[in-house]
């Protein structure tokens, strides 16, 4: 249907002013890392980097982002192998309750996650683990990997099972099945479902509140600063911290697209081996 000019307009209009709102925060956060007094005022007199340096120099931040980090990727590797095996269980086998489980394993998605974190405590100290890093992973997984399932099973009901069952009545075992035709199909969605669990994970804050114990993850030291006293390095590592999201999310664009590329090339040569056969 053809747009009039005022439609247009009016569009263009609501685009620019929910850009404006949604990114002048990470603006105002960008100035106050570079400027060299210690509180953001405008206009910005004096302009220094400063700030950058002592973020790497300092042992502080290093212990900070390696917490966060180790618990970032374990949080990913295990969030994408539940999400996997959870979504073939429910878009490919037929089993009794499996709608009833499906919705149990979602339901922690809906929970508060203060009202998580504070449950998973109680539960940690109640058998006895003292909370750390480690168990931070575990509150992580029991939010994030429904997340991640969920993920994944909307790839996975989306592909024709007659794939697998082609491939099964040419011979092809399970595993040869599991790693020629499903993981290539279902590859999109764990690409996803990895980006979605790092970034949820690194940037969570509730849950590491809870179960990180003596440990600190780089949400909590950058809430710390901002309740205790105010330092630079809060909105410098927030820069820093938006910085390397976009360039993982790059990373993930490229190696998706590389993924297809190369899966194209394969079906090319393919079909140009039955074409001289």
């Amino acid at each position: 249907m053809p747009t009039s000019l005022s439609t247009r307009v009016v569009l263009y209009f609501y685009g620019v002013v929910i850009i404006f709102l949604l990114y002048l925060p990470l603006v105002s956060v960008g100035f106050a890392s570079i400027s060299k007094a210690r509180y953001l005022s405008f206009p910005i007199k004096r302009y220094s980097t400063k700030w950058y340096g002592e973020a790497v120099q300092s042992s502080t931040v290093s212990e900070l982002l390696t917490t966060s980090l180790w618990v970032a990727i374990l949080v990913t590797i295990v969030s994408i192998v539940i999400g996997f095996f959870g979504a073939l269980a429910f878009a490919r086998y037929q089993w009794r309750y499996r709608t009833l489980f499906q919705k149990l394993i979602l339901l922690p998605i809906f929970f508060p996650q203060t009202v998580l974190g504070l449950a998973l405590l109680m539960w940690f100290n109640s058998v006895g683990v003292i909370p750390s890093w480690k168990t931070a992973v575990v509150a992580h997984l029991v939010w994030i990997a429904p997340i991640a399932t969920l993920i994944v099973s909307i790839r996975a009901y989306s592909f024709d099972p007659a794939l697998e069952e082609a491939a099964r009545d040419m011979g092809a075992g399970t595993w040869t099945i599991l790693r020629e035709v499903t993981l290539p199909l279902l590859m999109p969605g764990l690409i996803s479902a990895g980006l979605f669990a790092f970034l949820l994970s690194w940037g969570n804050f509730p849950l590491s509140l809870f179960t990180t114990g003596a440990d600190s993850t780089l949400p909590e030291w950058l809430y710390a600063k901002m309740v205790s006293g105010y330092s630079p390095l809060v909105p410098t590592l927030g820069v820093m911290s938006v910085v390397g999201s976009f360039l993982l999310i790059l990373l993930a664009l490229t190696f998706s697209w590389l993924i297809r590329v190369n899966r194209e090339s394969r079906t090319t040569q393919k079909q140009k081996i039955l074409r001289k056969l």
